[in-house]
């Protein structure tokens, strides 16, 4: 069955658009999530709906318990997730406001649990293609129908935060051929592919982060502004992508032998 985890919510929890809502509270092996769990159904989409930091944004991305949310969602049956971020645009031609369906991501994390396997038993989990192309490509096509700016793939550095980059890191990261930059999307995309969760993301660019010069380094007044600008058309592209994910036979289900739950 089609489950869809949808992680940063994007007013989606709206009683006009799910239905049959209910909140869930679930404790893991591995804590609490970051919120409780809104299940319900979108037309005829099973959806479970997570906040990453708290529904108060009150959990900094180091703090943020991405394996008990990423275990919640599984022990819920959830199949597929799209998740939200915003992003720091680290090339001219990602402007704000610009969506970007990620396909490969840098881990400049230092202080995050990585990985379910991490007592008993070595798994060693492939990674070369993070992200669901499947999802990656019903978002792409959605977002053209929609006329959208967006693009269909990008690499994004993930940092520790809470801190923005200094202008040195900016330039070095967009040496490194990163595209996008946020602190949010590691360790969130292996533990879920690891869960053997197809999972997709959509990243929002909201700023330029610090390195282009005629812009004004990012700030989180910044961010918060413009994605709320943004959050409709965010809410229009999941809304029409659910109906079209159909697919339970993706490679995104046999990349890993053991189950974690």
């Amino acid at each position: 069955m089609i489950k869809v985890g949808i992680i940063g919510g994007s007013g989606l929890d709206n009683q006009n658009i799910l239905k049959q809502q209910e909140d869930i509270q679930l404790n893991t092996p591995y804590g609490k999530p970051s919120s409780d769990l809104l299940t319900g159904k979108i037309n005829n989409t099973e959806v479970v709906i997570l906040s990453r930091h708290g529904k108060d944004h009150s959990i900094m991305p180091t703090n943020v318990p991405f394996r008990a949310n990423v275990y919640a969602l599984k022990k819920l049956n959830c199949s597929h997730i799209i998740a939200t971020t915003a992003v720091g645009s680290l090339k001219k031609e990602i402007k704000p406001g610009d969506f970007v369906f990620l396909d490969q991501f840098i881990d400049r994390t230092t202080k995050r649990h990585s990985t379910f396997f991490d007592k008993d038993k070595v798994i060693h989990f492939p990674c070369s293609e993070p992200f669901c192309q499947h999802i990656r490509s019903l978002l792409s096509e959605t977002a053209s129908e929609l006329n959208f700016s967006h693009h269909k793939k990008g690499t994004v550095i993930t940092i520790e935060g809470p801190r923005f980059s200094t202008k040195a890191e900016s330039h070095l990261f967009r040496q490194w051929g990163a595209d996008v930059i946020n602190m949010s999307t590691v360790p969130e995309v292996n533990l879920a592919g690891e869960a053997r969760i197809c999972y997709a993301s959509i990243a929002m660019s909201t700023d330029f982060d610090c390195w282009l010069e005629t812009e004004r380094p990012v700030t989180f007044d910044i961010i918060i502004d413009r994605m709320n600008k943004n959050a409709g058309n965010v809410k229009k592209l999941i809304l029409q992508t659910l109906p079209k994910i159909k697919r339970l036979d993706c490679i995104c289900k046999t990349k890993i032998s053991e189950p974690i739950i």
